[in-house]
């Protein structure tokens, strides 16, 4: 499965000059929204996704997204996996699990998002789920930005990774995209303006 097509096909891959939500400027922005919106192709991907996770062996319950961008990614994974799906969501900026969600005491969540950068908002989510009494066993999203390493893939972790190295790590590509800090982007220096795509933008 050519993941980078796909996303091409969609108009998922974007070019130009971008603000990401780190503060970071960027050339290219992957808008996971527009591969999600055709049903088939969400299906397509989440079962690549869930056949990764269920041939290393895990064992999932739950699987829990952060709201807003990895709702249907992490519906759709939930559905390929045949378990239950929640969602965290921000509430006066800070991450919350409500709308009646429960998690049991020793509940094995998978949290899933579309794109994993540095995996802070997934993080932020898996604590609240911690913070019940459920159990983190791994993360999974469609697409990777290469700073955290994914299962059966050759990048390395850096630095600015937040995921914890004792629990999987699944994706189904890597996009390894160059980012700038606002004061060294050389886009900024060629005259462009960021623009902020995306859930937290538009």
């Amino acid at each position: 499965m050519d993941i980078k097509k796909i996303y091409m096909d969609a108009d998922a891959l974007l070019e130009g000059h971008f603000k990401l939500s780190s503060g970071n400027h960027s050339q290219f922005y992957l808008q996971s929204a527009k591969v999600l919106e055709d049903p088939k192709v969400a299906k397509t991907l989440a079962d690549a996704l869930a056949k990764q996770i269920k041939e290393s062996g895990l064992k999932v319950d739950t699987v829990c997204a952060p709201a807003l961008g990895g709702l249907i990614a992490g519906f759709a994974l939930a559905t390929a996996l045949d378990v239950r799906s929640i969602f965290a969501e921000r509430v006066d900026g800070v991450m919350n699990i409500r709308r009646g969600f429960e998690v049991k005491e020793g509940e094995r969540v998978l949290m899933c998002e579309d794109i994993i950068t540095t995996g802070g908002s997934a993080m932020e989510a898996a604590h609240v789920v911690e913070s019940l009494g459920g159990k983190i066993i791994g993360v999974a999203a469609l697409a990777n930005r290469g700073f955290c390493k994914r299962e059966n893939a050759n990048i390395s972790t850096k630095d600015n990774c937040k995921l914890p190295q004792n629990i999987p790590f699944f994706a189904l590509e890597d996009f390894t995209f160059e980012m700038y800090a606002p004061d060294a982007c050389p886009l900024c220096k060629d005259g462009s303006e960021a623009i902020k795509p995306g859930s937290r933008g538009n």
